[in-house]
């Protein structure tokens, strides 16, 4: 009994002294230098950009145009889960990754492969990194789309904008605005082919008095079979890519 009380208090003791030991933050943060907080700094910018990834992937590519075609053509086919979503998507990627080539290409030659070699600073290499993606949403922005931000802009007087200079904030959503309104435009001519298939089989099954059979169920089929006999995915994809300037 009387070892474990003298534990402890031996115990208590050594706690005593830990607690009244503080924690100096200001003698470590003076430690640090200012290139070390600028790289801490750059490393949390770099891992936020890397989180924000698939966001950026679907604001300045192809990739919006492509997504909302196969998900009209999956709800026009009267498939609500085939393809399946993963399907799509990859699908969309790769297709994304083809058309955009020429850009990935540009913005590493131009702005990442000087970065690695320290040929160019961090600013720079911004800079050209996202020249070729603003050359690519020019090309392929409607004029009306990118007016009606340079006019919201101007109403909160800034200054007059010009597409070729114009700042990201109104470029992006002006260049998004114009991928789901071609995007729904595809859309609309794809599902048009099907609606008929549809309104033929549904007077069919009517005049023959099969009021409880959904007409759904039969022009599946022959949808399908369309489709297939079309070549369909190849002419889709084929358009598609061909849509881009």
């Amino acid at each position: 009994m009387r070892r474990i009380a003298l534990a402890t208090f031996f115990l208590l003791i050594a706690i005593g002294q830990a607690s009244a030991q503080q924690l100096d933050l200001g003698g470590l943060t003076g430690q640090l230098e200012g290139s070390t907080i600028g790289s801490i700094i750059q490393l949390f910018g770099l891992l936020t950009i890397l989180s924000l990834a698939p966001g950026i992937l679907i604001m300045v590519t192809s990739f919006t145009r492509f997504i909302i075609v196969f998900s009209i053509l999956r709800s026009g086919l009267g498939l609500p889960s085939t393809p399946a979503n993963l399907i799509l998507i990859s699908l969309s990627l790769f297709m994304t990754f083809y058309v955009m080539t020429p850009t990935f290409d540009r913005a590493w030659n131009e702005g990442v492969q000087p970065l690695v070699n320290n040929q160019i600073e961090e600013g720079e290499a911004i800079q050209r990194i996202a020249e070729p993606f603003r050359d690519f949403m020019v090309a392929n922005v409607r004029d009306r789309d990118f007016d009606l931000f340079a006019d919201l802009a101007r109403e909160r007087d800034q200054a007059d904008i010009q597409i070729e200079s114009a700042d990201f904030r109104i470029l992006i959503p002006a260049f998004m605005i114009s991928e789901i309104r071609r995007g729904f435009e595809m859309g609309f001519l794809i599902v048009l082919p099907f609606l008929v298939i549809d309104l033929i089989v549904a007077t069919i099954t009517m005049s023959m008095g099969m009021m409880m059979l959904p007409p759904v169920v039969v022009s599946l089929p022959f949808k399908i079979l369309f489709f297939v006999l079309i070549d369909g995915w190849n002419l889709l994809v084929g358009s598609l890519v061909r849509s881009f300037a």
